[in-house]
């Protein structure tokens, strides 16, 4: 049964690590110090439940609504071209910048982290393709033993990811001391977050017109 646990891992583990809008915001909360905990056990949690909602076979019923995959692919985009937006203004000012010693300053509450590390993980239905649809979908055709090994090695690795992402980002801490830096990576992040946008904006165009 370890090869299915292996499969899980590595499954799970190509479709998380992709850059995406939940990555380029952990990567961001782990740089700043800034309640990392928090921002990764939301992520996980969310990924572990669609998973193992996915591998029970709940992801059947989500590809039987398309109002509904639109409607949530609207509200993402929409969420998301905001969110990139802000990445862009932020490297336009050019202010972003990390000083180790005061990583508590500016924080934000840990209610309003929640809520949109929670929005940034819901309103991609990327998230709900990765996790009911092709997780969820491989591990259908499992029997009931090979699919608790699939199901452990899918959650594990994207505990060791998302976990892994927010704390090990410190070690880049040095070169994030710069602004120009943080120029850069408010760009990545405006970036990523814009072609995720626009992606799901085609999605529901071409979802419309088909």
């Amino acid at each position: 049964m370890i090869n299915m646990f292996v499969q899980g891992a590595l499954i799970s583990g190509g479709l998380i690590i992709a850059i995406g809008a939940q990555n380029a915001f952990i990567l961001r909360q782990g740089l700043l110090g800034q309640k990392v905990l928090y921002a990764c056990a939301v992520c996980f949690v969310i990924d572990a439940v669609l998973i193992t909602l996915g591998v029970l076979g709940v992801g059947s019923i989500l590809q039987t609504s398309p109002f509904f995959l639109n409607s949530l692919a609207l509200l993402g985009a929409i969420f998301l071209y905001w969110y990139g937006g802000n990445s862009f203004f932020r490297a336009y000012k050019g202010n972003s910048h990390l000083h180790v010693e005061q990583g508590t300053k500016n924080e934000q509450p840990v209610a309003k982290l929640m809520l949109t590390t929670l929005a940034i993980t819901l309103l991609n239905p990327h998230v709900y393709l990765d996790t009911l649809v092709i997780i969820g979908g491989i591990g259908g055709t499992l029997d009931n033993v090979e699919k608790r090994w699939f199901l452990l090695g899918s959650v594990m690795a994207s505990f060791v990811w998302f976990f892994g992402l927010g704390y090990a980002s410190k070690k880049l801490i040095p070169l994030f001391e710069s602004s120009k830096t943080w120029v850069v990576l408010d760009i990545l992040i405006g970036l990523v977050m814009t072609w995720i946008a626009t992606s799901l904006a085609v999605f529901v165009y071409q979802s419309l017109i088909a």
